[in-house]
């Protein structure tokens, strides 16, 4: 594959993997990388461009990360964002100083010079503000390009290098894909070529370089994720490849049976397992989500072993690993707090006896579903939301506990039915329902009776990284706080989230 490409170095902003995202949807792929990548293997990689991601540090603090700086002598584009101007800025002999009046949230932009960076823009345009540290004295033979009300440097230039104050990658800046876009194809020069298309044909390839004459076994979930990275497998290796789908106790309702029967249609051969009482209890009683996750990731391990040498010899072991869910469980270059650790990644042992293939650790949700839509996986599939890897696990919130469990299936289901007989179901990113500890009073006939909160969070999401919450109608909301409340034992109220992500995320934990 013909892979032109934009470097992004991340220096820490946890929406860094937002600009990569953005790029990609503008058909250029881009790669985040540690903001200490060298010059030399930047240069190795040929990239069309460099971006230098926002980050919470301050340039001018002793131990602030700095790049290679030799990547100015490349002759590359370089476009720095946030922080990332604020580099160029030290870098180039400016100054950089903590400001009195801060910027954070919308400001408009005045565009003071035509430069291909602002081609097709208007002159004002609203854009996104994050910042403390502003610049204080711009570079020799650098101008300023742009400016709002309190930053006369909201955007820099100096022959092919530019920064920008605010943040082009977010939605809130109007016109932050076009910025982009006049970046990677009026100043870089890209032609477009990163599609799916050709992703599946070279993942195709790759796979079988990668695994020769091996046997694959395959951590099949059911999810459009797993179930993907099984059809792309098979189509590569036929049957040298062998499924296992693992009912760890933790799955939506009636999900292993609707799972077993769409992959039997599919002639790819499937092994069963049943493990829930061995996962149930090895959760009994763990309130912390993290230690939940990484005792399921490091438990599925064990399952896999076994499993392996029943079957036979096994050395590579597929997962659905999705681009998301590396950055969430560790940032690039340690900078970036964990969010999260995802089962398929922070939760795995430090050893394990497999090889591990996963095609889409490159890729975002979006762009599997597209390539999931390109090998004709069956719309059962297709159509399903996004459910998380340590299944339920997650969704329950304090102590787990089996009536917990109960309470969350239950109560999802019934999320997922009434958005289905709505029609809204395939209009939303995901729906579920969560619980936690807290119980408050309910009446029941004509006593009272204390019993468990339920809240329902209903999204949409074009990728997952950001999201909001679904102003979904009363009548609907009415239909499922009135068929949870009577249908679902123990469960008093019903409450919906209304929290967008960011700041919060999708998932409860």
């Amino acid at each position: 594959m013909n892979r032109e490409n934009i470097i992004v170095l991340d220096f820490g902003g946890q929406y860094s993997h937002l600009i990569t995202r953005r790029i990609r949807d503008l058909s250029v792929y881009a790669e985040l990388l540690p903001y200490d990548t060298s010059a030399d293997e930047i240069a190795s990689m040929n990239p069309s461009g460099i971006i230098l991601t926002g980050g919470p540090n301050s340039v001018y603090d002793e131990n602030s990360p700095k790049p290679d700086f030799k990547i100015f002598d490349l002759g590359i584009p370089i476009l720095g964002i946030c922080y990332g101007l604020q580099i160029i800025v030290d870098k180039m002999g400016g100054s950089i100083t903590r400001t009195d009046k801060r910027e954070y949230g919308k400001a408009m932009l005045s565009i003071s010079s035509e430069q291909k960076l602002f081609q097709g823009l208007e002159s004002n345009t609203d854009v996104w503000m994050s910042h403390g540290d502003a610049t204080k004295i711009l570079p020799d033979n650098f101008e300023s390009i742009a400016t709002t009300e309190n930053s006369p440097y909201a955007a820099i230039r100096s022959n092919n290098l530019f920064g920008v104050q605010f943040h082009p990658e977010v939605t809130h800046t109007k016109d932050g894909r076009k910025i982009l876009s006049n970046f990677i194809y009026e100043i870089c020069g890209c032609k477009g070529l990163w599609t799916m298309d050709s992703f599946v044909d070279n993942a195709i390839d790759k796979i079988k370089t990668q695994v020769g004459k091996d046997s694959v076994l395959c951590a099949l979930s059911g999810g459009v994720d797993s179930s993907t990275v099984a059809l792309l497998l098979h189509k590569a290796i036929g049957d040298r490849l062998t499924c296992v789908f693992v009912d760890h106790g933790l799955l939506r309702k009636d999900e292993a049976k609707n799972v077993l029967e769409i992959f039997d249609k599919l002639d790819i051969k499937i092994i069963f397992y049943n493990e829930v009482d061995r996962f149930l209890d090895l959760l009994l009683d763990v309130i912390d989500p993290e230690e939940r996750r990484k005792l399921i990731g490091q438990e599925f391990i064990k399952v896999f072993e076994e499993i392996s040498k029943q079957n036979g010899s096994f050395k590579w072991l597929a997962q659905g690993t999705l681009y998301p869910d590396v950055i969430e469980s560790a940032s690039t270059n340690g900078l970036a707090v964990t969010i999260k650790t995802h089962h398929n990644v922070g939760g795995l042992p430090e050893t394990i006896d497999f090889k591990l293939i996963e095609p889409f650790r490159e890729l975002y949700k979006d762009e599997v579903r597209n390539i999931a839509r390109l090998i004709e996986l069956p719309s059962e599939i297709l159509e399903r939301h996004p459910f998380p890897g340590p299944g339920l696990a997650v969704r329950i919130i304090g102590k787990f506990t089996p009536e917990k469990l109960t309470i969350c299936r239950e109560s999802s289901s019934i999320v997922e039915e009434e958005l289905k007989k709505s029609n809204l179901h395939n209009t939303v990113w995901q729906a579920f329902a969560m619980v936690g500890d807290d119980k408050a009073v309910g009446v029941l006939g004509d006593g009272r009776k204390m019993g468990y909160i339920v809240t329902v969070r209903i999204v949409e999401s074009t990728d997952a990284m950001t999201a909001d919450w679904v102003k979904i109608p009363y009548d609907i909301l009415d239909n499922i706080s009135t068929r949870i409340t009577n249908e679902v034992d123990n469960v008093s109220w019903v409450t919906y989230a209304i929290s967008s992500k960011p700041p919060s995320t999708i998932e409860p934990q």
